[in-house]
């Protein structure tokens, strides 16, 4: 099968693509036939260093993956041939998404919505299972309360402003005034031009603040949130700023998760998400994905077709 892998470890340049043996399903695991793999930060992150786990024979990139069931292997029920699914194997193990085919646990997949392209679906599962843990499981976002999304038009920042607005919330995102269109239609009541204003110069009393920026951000983050405000932190735990008294200040790292998955795809067939893939390029192009990507100025997602 075809398969994008990285050389060594550094620039864009180091992946390349390459004539790669198929993978078989084990127990309790699928063979998806790849139609399409979205493109994260954390797989620029991990190609420049090598800096996550799990990395077999052949370094392989990628975990967000849209596609159908090849084969299933021992164990599995829920799923057979045929099947459209979407998912986020494995991670932060290594998955090898950037492929024909990809091997997965069963449960790190669900039924791809039928509203959705495999390009828009293999947008979904990384961003929104990390917007969907860190408003819903780690903030519990209620009706009513105010969040402030930052980089709100960027690939988790636009579905977590979607996120927000479905549970109740009122919304508020940062982001560069050329941007501003979109992420109103997608929800936020209001949106800062973090370019032109200090967001903590004209908010206060915010509920739950998600921070995908970290360093300075987060710590001037703290600033606007009421007592019994939450900060939820994703570039890493060093990020995360030693909150005053009656204020939590927390790191989530998104982990592969069915039921997320399936609640993303319940809003999504409710009309109340919708993942936007603004740059779409074929698998042998992952390198200039990359390169894209790296230059941070990408509204929405970055997605790779396969088929």
């Amino acid at each position: 099968m075809r398969a994008v892998v990285v050389e060594r470890w550094g620039g864009p340049e180091t992946l390349v693509e390459r004539d790669v043996e198929r993978p078989e399903p084990g127990l309790n695991e699928v063979l998806v036939r790849v139609h399409a793999a979205g493109v994260n930060p954390v797989d620029w992150k991990t190609r420049a260093s090598g800096a996550l786990i799990g990395w077999g024979a052949v370094p392989a990139v990628g975990w967000d993956v849209s596609g159908t069931v090849e084969a299933v292997g021992p164990g599995v029920g829920h799923l057979r041939p045929g099947d459209e699914v979407f998912g986020m194997p494995l991670f932060p193990r290594q998955a090898g998404g950037y492929a024909e085919y990809v091997v997965s646990p069963a449960r790190h997949l669900a039924p791809k919505p039928a509203s959705l392209t495999h390009v828009e679906a293999a947008a979904l599962p990384l961003a929104g299972l990390t917007a969907w843990q860190a408003l819903v499981d780690a903030a519990d976002v209620r009706p009513g309360e105010r969040v402030l999304v930052h980089a709100a038009a960027g690939g988790v920042g636009h579905l977590a402003v979607q996120i927000a607005r479905a549970r109740g919330a009122y919304v508020v995102g940062t982001a560069s005034a050329a941007k501003h269109a979109l992420v109103r239609e997608l929800g936020a009541d209001e949106v800062i031009d973090y370019r032109e204003v200090r967001f903590e110069d004209v908010l206060q009393d915010v509920d739950v603040v998600l921070d995908g920026i970290g360093g300075e951000t987060a710590e001037r983050s703290l600033k606007v949130l009421r007592p019994g405000g939450r900060l939820i932190t994703l570039p890493g735990p060093d990020d995360v700023p030693a909150a005053p008294e009656g204020v939590r200040a927390a790191w989530v790292l998104v982990e592969p998760d069915h039921l997320g998955l399936r609640e993303l795809a319940a809003l999504v067939e409710r009309g109340e998400l919708r993942p936007v893939a603004e740059t779409v390029l074929p698998l042998a192009e992952a390198a200039k994905a990359h390169a894209i990507g790296e230059e941070g100025r990408t509204t929405g997602k970055i997605v790779l077709t396969v088929v």
